[in-house]
């Protein structure tokens, strides 16, 4: 029996922008899918109404794949597509498998021989670096900072050498009730001289990107960036 093909379908980054991400690609593939993997089933279910696909959702299947899913439980995802169904998988926000879970189900894939098809859409990763003004040929994503503040501090001044010595961009995100917490630690740690791009809300109504010296930051207000998924770079 010939395998189906798991989809990276991108989903919107920010409230109200569906847009961004309803490539005609992405509609089209929607409005052919019978089975998903949703980090939040809800989310997905109000992307594609939004879609315009004419699709019954309730006709649909979903499974769910987060943080609270168990190794063992990945096997029984790729069932559908063992059998021969394409499956799309569909993040939170953004690309599948990006600082994301989905990430897991397509290396279970490849390990199948499962194709993987990612779709083009829109990553808050990729736009902050665009928009940053820093080094965009040569930069790392290193995902979510530790939670202890000591750890923290740590790791925030070990990317700092690592850009200095590198010139690479140091691309990371965090949990958004605790930007400012974070945002206050890079400006503790790092030298004056050292560029940070803040971006928050990408492609929100409150977009917020800026790139300041950490002495530049230090004499201007905390911006708005509280409770906002937001993107953190420094060179």
């Amino acid at each position: 029996m010939e395998k189906g093909i798991l989809y990276m379908v991108p989903s919107p980054i920010a409230e109200g922008a569906a847009g961004d991400a309803l490539t005609d690609r992405v509609r089209e593939v929607l409005g052919r899918l019978d089975y998903f993997v949703a980090e939040d089933v809800r989310t997905v279910r109000r992307f594609i109404s939004k879609a315009g696909t004419g699709r019954d959702i309730g006709s649909l299947r979903f499974t769910e794949l987060n943080e609270h899913t168990r190794p063992e439980e990945l096997e029984t995802l790729i069932v559908p597509l063992l059998e021969g169904h394409d499956v799309g998988m569909v993040s939170e926000a953004g690309l599948p498998g990006v600082a994301d879970p989905g990430a897991d189900l397509a290396l279970l894939c490849h390990r199948h021989g499962i194709r993987v098809v990612p779709l083009s859409g829109p990553s808050s990763v990729v736009l902050a670096i665009a928009a940053s003004g820093l080094n965009g040929q040569s930069f790392a994503f290193n995902g979510y900072l530790p939670v202890k503040p000591p750890e923290r501090a740590k790791a925030i001044r070990r990317l700092e050498q690592r850009a200095a010595a590198e010139r690479q961009s140091q691309i990371f995100i965090e949990t958004p009730y605790r930007n400012v917490k974070v945002l206050e630690d890079l400006l503790a740690a790092c030298r004056p001289g050292t560029l940070l791009t803040v971006a928050a809300d990408i492609s929100g109504p409150a977009e917020y990107i800026r790139t300041m010296t950490v002495a530049q930051w230090r004499a201007v207000p905390v911006p708005p960036i509280h409770k906002v998924p937001a993107v953190f770079i420094i060179l």
